[in-house]
């Protein structure tokens, strides 16, 4: 019998060797540069602690905090999921660790951080998508690349957790043609098919509008996904309508608005003649899910 997984882990999206634990190496050299005078107060007696979660949120970020405690050799045992929504009325136990007590209290403040903005960032996504579907959207939310350096694949990662589709990762991963671009080279037109002749079948090109006008030449052109940039709500409907209609069985393409998107307004721009709404505010500004560490005693 054939086995299938039809809720795989979001660990397994970080390669077994990666980029990624180098950077949890690297913060944790940044916290400890020198002396760790902590260390030496409290000596390597094995000791054990509980990891709690002191406010609402999705628990995310594991398995970077997972690779802390490994680097710091320190054992931790999970005891909720990656991806759960806890509502502690004042605190909730989400693992339990066990080590010389210098290496714990080495490990604390790098996992707690990233467990508090991983989460942060997965819950701000949760609460974006799901304010979609009660608005009866069915298509994609999705966060920008307006990410912190160094922490992009935290972030990205967090998004996905929390719900929405991470949208491009990097400057590799799709090509997007703003108004720099199109100014740069002289016309839509021009700029699509000079990206068309380097970026080949496997990679989608996507065109930032400002009007129909110019989505039109966009699509002409042979765009992959054409932005809406900046429209008011009532305006982003009606464009997106009438393209829709006007190109119907003549090209095939995505739309993207983007351009202020909160959970304050989204609700007034959703349509399902959208595609994808792009956001930063799923992981800019966005706030922490509190947590401790705390020896037992």
């Amino acid at each position: 019998m054939t086995s299938t997984n039809p809720n795989p882990a979001f660990a397994h999206l970080l390669p077994i060797n990666g980029q990624w634990k180098q950077d949890v190496t690297n913060w944790l050299t940044e916290d400890t540069p020198s002396f760790d005078y902590g260390g030496y107060v409290v000596g390597d007696v094995p000791q054990t602690a509980t990891l709690y979660c002191k406010s609402s949120g999705v628990v995310s970020g594991v398995p970077f905090a997972q690779e802390v405690f490994n680097q710091c050799q320190v054992q931790v045992e999970w005891l909720v999921k990656e991806g759960e929504y806890l509502s502690p009325e004042s605190k909730i136990a989400v693992a339990k660790v066990k080590g010389p007590v210098r290496n714990i209290l080495l490990a604390e403040r790098v996992a707690l951080n990233l467990l508090a903005r991983s989460s942060g960032i997965a819950t701000q996504s949760y609460k974006t998508i799901t304010l979609a579907r009660e608005s009866g959207f069915k298509g994609i939310i999705a966060g920008t690349r307006k990410t912190t350096p160094g922490l992009r694949r935290v972030e990205k990662y967090s998004m996905l957790v929390g719900g929405c589709d991470q949208h491009r990762y990097d400057l590799s991963s799709m090509v997007m043609l703003k108004d720099n671009h199109i100014w740069s080279t002289g016309s839509i037109t021009q700029a699509v098919a000079n990206t068309r002749k380097v970026c080949g079948f496997s990679v989608k090109i996507e065109v930032e509008c400002q009007s129909e006008a110019e989505a039109d030449e966009a699509i002409e052109a042979g765009a992959d996904v054409i932005m809406l940039d900046n429209f008011t709500g009532e305006g982003l409907k009606i464009a997106a309508l009438s393209l829709k209609q006007r190109w119907s069985g003549k090209k095939q393409f995505l739309l993207e608005c983007s351009g202020g998107l909160t959970l304050d307004n989204l609700s007034t721009f959703l349509t399902n003649e959208i595609d994808i709404y792009s956001t930063s505010s799923i992981h800019q500004g966005t706030g922490y899910v509190d947590f401790s560490l705390k020896i037992d005693h």
